[in-house]
């Protein structure tokens, strides 16, 4: 039932459907989902509306943190190895594409399914927290997918180009239809799903908040949201929503993460407890196991830690793990197997993903800054990142004006900032899939090496308009009408 039921929107399975299939055999409600009648099971219900697999691997694989290594160095998989290439991912195989898109419509119909049944039955309003949940939940998963899906909002544009499915009812037909919409029309819902389940929200709601869309977390997607978008006073009502002393919230790179052992470390970087960690989600993914991929974190790219890497002149405290050069791991992820034949030892692989966190946020606060002309503040906040993650930071290190203008040689104090923001998160969030984000919004070229048989090293390119910067849909989503993304 499980496969079946990740079909939603691709093969166009209902939920309804499955449950009365079951019934049929069984003569009882398969799980609690098939029949919702308690706010309790409600509860249930929306803990599983997020997605259930990462997009760590097809993104970081596309984006600039990511490098050939050279010849007979690494691991050669489909999954990292053509979105280096910008090649579509044939399958639906762990971690690819089209694993994600399956995973985030599942945690849509999670969402929808508690959605009805708070619809259609009185549960008073003990249930509102969770109805806000669900709303958000779906917010957040449907902006995923037009972010990766579909081609990147434009600010100020028509942004009429084809969006994705925006599904807010379960589904009650064997194959049902779909139109793609546009992304102005994509963002609309989103924008609406957010706004209405915000104000519903509570932290009080859950025993563990951390793997829920809590006030907090909601604050600052919705500051990652509005940040595409281009409504920069939004991005920071959201971002200070989230916190009012981000300093004692982010991670802690150059003193309390640093200070421990990996194994400590690897551990506490997605622990529930961390005041960083928003947004936690249990997805199926073998990122952890991709430690030395052929292309991937290699020699170049370890040099954004070293002194010449950042504009304070000193090194990041960044954890460095090497499976020997040139094979290198932020060793942020810690993976749990989950034994389904304990005599054959076969199971399925999962990690703690960080959806959300307070590091992010104070960065798109940082940004919008800039972009109302705000210099003073995004320095504040771009200092405070600093302050965390430089080794042997003093206040002598603190980023200015002139030091930007000296350093990314411009005169345009803007530019300048974006560019130091933009750098100082591409180290911090190396291997989250942050950075194809705002290779995204940005409009950043990309630009990856390759040597041939004989170790001649050229390159390619993936420039802002090119086709290839839109993830591929499943094939399978063509059974609901949904078009293709071209090539």
């Amino acid at each position: 039932m499980k496969n079946n039921y990740k079909k939603i929107v691709l093969a166009g399975l209902s939920f309804m459907i499955l449950g009365q299939s079951c019934n049929k055999y069984l003569d009882k409600a398969p799980d609690n989902r098939t029949e919702i009648n308690s706010v309790e099971k409600v509860a249930q219900l929306v803990a599983t509306a997020y997605p259930t697999a990462d997009y760590l691997t097809f993104t970081e694989a596309a984006s600039d943190n990511a490098e050939d290594k050279g010849n007979g160095v690494g691991s050669i998989d489909d999954v990292t190895t053509r979105p280096y290439f910008w090649q579509d991912v044939i399958g639906s195989g762990t971690s690819s594409a089209t694993a994600y898109w399956n995973g985030c419509y599942e945690g849509i119909a999670a969402a929808n399914q508690a959605l009805e049944a708070i619809n259609t039955q009185s549960f008073g309003n003990e249930v509102l927290p969770y109805k806000g949940e669900a709303l958000v939940a779906r917010a957040y998963a449907h902006f995923m997918l037009v972010t990766l899906y579909s081609k990147a909002y434009v600010i100020g544009g028509t942004n009429d180009s084809p969006g994705i499915p925006y599904v807010t009812e379960p589904e009650t037909e064997v194959i049902k239809q779909y139109q793609r919409g546009t992304v102005a029309s994509t963002y609309d819902k989103i924008e609406k799903d957010l706004t209405e389940g915000l104000a519903l929200l509570s932290a009080s709601a859950y025993k563990v908040p951390k793997y829920h869309f809590t006030p907090a977390a909601a604050h600052a997607f919705a500051s990652r949201f509005y940040l595409f978008k281009g409504d920069w006073q939004k991005v920071i009502e959201h971002a200070n929503a989230v916190s009012s002393n981000f300093a004692t919230e982010i991670r802690l790179t150059n003193s309390a993460l640093f200070n421990l052992s990996t194994d400590e470390f690897n551990q506490a970087f997605t622990r529930s407890d961390q005041k960083f960690n928003l947004l936690l989600a249990n997805q199926y993914a073998a990122y952890q196991r991709q430690s030395s991929p052929r292309y991937g974190y290699g020699e170049k790219l370890v040099a954004m830690f070293g002194v010449s890497g950042n504009i304070t002149g000193k090194s990041y405290a960044n954890k460095i793990l090497s499976y020997g050069v040139p094979n290198y791991t932020t060793y942020k992820y810690r993976e749990y197997f989950f034994v389904t034949n304990q005599i054959s030892n076969i199971g399925l692989p999962y990690m703690m993903s960080p959806l959300i966190t307070t590091d992010e946020t104070l960065m798109n606060r940082a940004e919008a800054y800039v972009k109302l002309g705000q210099y003073a503040n995004a320095l504040a906040d771009v200092n405070t990142m600093l302050s965390v993650t430089v080794r042997s930071y003093t206040a002598t290190d603190a980023a200015t004006l002139a030091k930007v203008a000296t350093y990314y040689k411009t005169t345009d104090a803007a530019q300048g900032l974006i560019s130091l923001i933009l750098d100082v998160k591409k180290a911090q969030f190396l291997q989250e899939g942050i950075r194809w984000l705002d290779i995204l919004r940005n409009r950043i070229t990309v630009r990856h090496n390759v040597f041939d048989a004989q170790g001649v090293e050229t390159f390619i390119e993936l420039t802002p308009d090119d086709n290839r910067r839109v993830f591929q849909i499943p094939e399978e989503a063509l059974l609901s009408g949904v078009p293709l993304n071209p090539r």
